[in-house]
């Protein structure tokens, strides 16, 4: 696979920092020192993956992360120097993959890059649609697959889920019917407690929705029981592919 890496950061030395890495690591490399060069870049090129930084002039990197994840397939590692917890939950939140505080390790970053890369290669390629030994959920004429964290559309249309949704509906899935409320999901989700006012769990079922609102015969397939959380109401069958 030729990945082609974006690395969206304003400080100069670093980012001809990173390009020299990358490019001695095999990769096509382009950079950006803001979101809207990022923009430029990627409506020329079928970026794979972007390193990008939080603090970034004009619009922010976490700002930009909402934009990118209408665009499932794209990978996104923050590479960044705020190492407050509620930016690094935020990012997860918004769809990022990983989220790295400076100073880093270079080697630890290549390693994370390139198994970012495999798992992208592993979606954009048909074949492995069924991959030996993974499990994976069939619903509705969807496949939730649990070693890429791909949603398979009817069409067999893919839908990359950030770790945060996947948990989601991997919880809908397994307990079918049951009624899951917001304190249960934000835990799955994000491995923490629900906060005041927190809006996480409604921004991640509207996400998944959206998926199933792209095919015009899926079912409402999850549910809101008012004052209590959410229902996946569809049958749900477990396969290991072979």
């Amino acid at each position: 696979m030729n990945v082609k890496l974006l690395i969206v950061e304003d400080e100069v030395v670093t980012r001809q920092t990173l390009s020299r890495l990358f490019q001695q690591e095999g990769y096509e490399v382009f950079d950006a020192a803001d979101g809207r060069q990022m923009e430029h870049i990627m409506a020329q090129q079928a970026i794979d993956i972007i390193i990008m930084d939080v603090n970034l002039p004009g619009q922010s990197g976490l700002e930009l992360a909402e934009s990118l994840r209408e665009q499932n397939n794209i990978g996104l590692i923050f590479l960044t120097g705020r190492d407050s917890e509620d930016d690094r939950l935020l990012a997860l939140e918004l769809g990022a993959d990983d989220y790295l505080i400076k100073p880093y390790n270079p080697r630890e970053l290549t390693i994370r890059v390139r198994n970012l890369a495999r798992r992208i290669e592993q979606i954009n390629t048909p074949q492995e649609f069924s991959v030996e030994g993974s499990r994976q959920y069939h619903f509705s004429n969807w496949v939730l697959d649990c070693d890429s964290r791909c949603l398979y559309s009817p069409e067999k249309k893919i839908f990359r889920l950030p770790k945060s949704e996947f948990r989601a509906l991997e919880l809908f899935l397994t307990h079918p019917g049951k009624i899951h409320d917001r304190e249960t999901l934000v835990r799955k989700m994000l491995d923490r407690e629900l906060r005041p006012n927190d809006r996480t769990v409604d921004v991640a079922i509207r996400r998944i929705r959206r998926h199933f609102e792209s095919h015009p015969d899926t079912p409402n397939l999850i549910t809101t029981i008012h004052g209590e959380g959410y229902r996946f109401v569809g049958d749900v069958e477990v396969k290991v592919a072979s």
